[in-house]
């Protein structure tokens, strides 16, 4: 499933996320397991409330790998 992140738009990191998130344009989110639960649980429950699929992955590095970039990263999304 994270494979969606390395061919399809997607937008990384809290702030960009919740945004995307907001204004309806994911498909699913993606959270590190690791990541501090202030920066994320908002976004949790967000995308609870408006029916977007969450997936865990282990590591904030695993998951800012499988985005593309050189560090870790706590929150990615793939846009629709």
């Amino acid at each position: 499933m994270i494979e969606l992140l390395k061919t399809k738009e997607k937008v990384i990191g809290a702030k960009q996320t919740k945004k995307s998130a907001e204004l309806g344009r994911l498909e699913v989110v993606f959270i590190a397991s690791d990541a501090d639960q202030r920066v994320v649980e908002p976004i949790k429950q967000l995308c609870e409330s408006k029916g977007i699929g969450i997936h865990y992955v282990d590591t904030m590095k695993q998951l800012g790998k499988a985005a593309g970039i050189d560090v870790g990263a706590a929150v990615a999304g793939v846009l629709k």
